[in-house]
């Protein structure tokens, strides 16, 4: 017996709700490392890696500054799932070509541009915070990929305008 196909839209749906809880999970997870930073600070910094020096707390400071960084990304890549699960329930509906997910689009191609942003600064404060002594896993890693999957989000988003527009005119006509 053949298996039904899987309805890619329906998994989307379920993985948007999914990845988007984990997302504030994600968040509340940093704030409460964030605050116990102040707490325990040799402590967080051991669970993070980052070996305590004594009297050095540019490590500590710099630690913070990374998790107060991915606390700006939580609700950055929130806005971006939550447009992203309305594209998806305007495809569920059978309209997806309409203006407002070009906008939409936009919207997440910016959102990803931020959060590519917010990767280079936590990159460039994990370098600066390395050293022979003390290494880091958080490096000032650029991906073409990234960068390029911005610039497909933004031209998608024309794409999707434009052919909106076409619609509306080509119903004008009927």
């Amino acid at each position: 017996m053949v298996a039904p196909p899987i309805d890619a839209l329906a998994l989307s749906r379920r993985a948007l709700r999914v990845v988007i809880a984990l997302n504030l999970l994600a968040g509340a997870f940093i704030l409460a490392l964030l605050l116990a930073s102040f707490a325990a600070p040799d402590w967080v910094m051991r669970a993070l890696g980052i070996t305590p020096v004594p009297g050095d707390s540019v490590r500590a400071i710099g630690a913070r500054l990374i998790m107060g960084l991915g606390l700006v990304a939580v609700p950055v890549v929130h806005y971006v799932l939550t447009r992203l699960r309305t594209i998806v329930e305007s495809v569920r509906i059978g309209d997806p070509f309409v203006v407002a997910n070009s906008a939409r689009l936009t919207e997440i191609a910016w959102g990803v541009l931020g959060l590519e942003l917010l990767h280079v600064a936590i990159g460039a404060v994990g370098t600066s915070l390395a050293s022979a002594g003390v290494p880091l896993r958080i490096g000032l890693e650029l991906s073409v990929t990234r960068w390029l999957a911005v610039l497909l989000l933004f031209v998608l988003a024309r794409v999707f305008e434009q052919g909106a527009l076409m619609r509306a005119d080509l119903e004008g006509t009927v």
